[in-house]
């Protein structure tokens, strides 16, 4: 998990939702957990991979199956394998064969916070999307919603959702739509146009690069002016407003409600494995699954 607190021009505020125990995190949606083997859906739960079918448990009544097996990498607490080369974690689930997954957290600077996820099957080829589901509210984690935060992302295209936020396989420009953040936009601005909220992938395809990463997105809080840009290698982020979120107490009593924070979720296409015109998410043994995310904070 992410928790921490942002110190800029004298004002310390903690930027992320969380709990202050454990144990809440067991029934609440991915507080600041790494989500996987295949983060963001997987159309009915089943897939085919080398002639064979997969039937993944459903989560839930939705056609979308979020976690790995019964037992998702987000409700395990990992083992710190070294404590400056990151964190290991392996278990059996419903998808094929074992895979070994390595998180490195680095503090690059004393504002600057980089991710390293790494994952290598063991003996069969296997579909891997891990995402990082950090809720972030730059004005401080018990401050109300984050709809008054303006957000830029550097996607000229979002993949459309069917009636149960998965993916229909199309590929849409977002010009002219509630989805386009092209420019620096309020997040409420335009969010009573797409139902509960912003819950989409956006392929990461416009933006600048630097060290083998592109930018994904820019976002500000105008009352503290705290700034979060993200670089990352994944070819998709899901930008999600935490439509879901309804009175869940966090840190310090806190309680925290519809849209008291958003998600930045580096990715693959959710539902890749059963879209042949998305990039591929299937591993093969022998090879290393490599996500990079960092966090640039800074005041404007």
């Amino acid at each position: 998990m992410i928790a921490g607190s942002l110190y800029i021009e004298g004002n310390l505020a903690d930027v992320v939702l969380g709990f202050d125990s454990v144990e809440p995190i067991w029934c609440c949606t991915f507080f600041g957990a790494i989500v996987g083997r295949v983060a963001t859906g997987i159309k009915n739960g089943k897939f085919t991979l080398n002639g064979v079918e997969y039937t993944l448990p459903i989560k839930s009544l939705q056609t979308v199956f979020m976690v790995c097996g019964h037992k998702g990498f987000d409700k395990v607490i990992w083992e710190v394998a070294e404590y400056k080369k990151g964190e290991t974690h392996q278990l059996p689930s419903s998808y094929p064969g074992d895979l070994s997954v390595t998180a490195t957290y680095t503090l690059t600077s004393s504002t600057t916070m980089r991710l390293d996820m790494e994952a290598v099957p063991k003996d069969k080829a296997t579909p891997v999307s891990l995402a990082q589901h950090t809720y972030w509210n730059l004005a401080g984690h018990n401050s109300g919603n984050i709809l008054d935060h303006s957000i830029q992302i550097w996607g000229s295209h979002v993949t459309p959702v069917d009636e149960n936020t998965v993916p229909t396989g199309e590929i849409m420009p977002v010009k002219g739509t509630p989805f386009d953040f092209s420019s620096e936009k309020r997040v409420g601005a335009s969010i009573l146009e797409v139902g509960l909220g912003y819950d989409h992938n956006y392929v990461v395809d416009c933006g600048e690069e630097q060290s083998g990463l592109k930018r994904a997105a820019k976002l500000k809080d105008p009352s503290s002016s705290r700034v979060l840009n993200l670089w990352t290698n994944a070819p998709g982020m899901q930008f999600y407003t935490g439509n879901y979120v309804d009175g869940v107490v966090g840190k310090g009593g806190a309680v925290y409600g519809k849209h008291s924070g958003l998600c930045l979720e580096t990715q693959g296409f959710p539902n890749a494995i059963n879209q042949s015109n998305f990039p591929s998410v299937v591993v093969q043994p022998g090879e290393t699954y490599k996500h990079t995310m960092l966090f640039e904070f800074s005041v404007e």
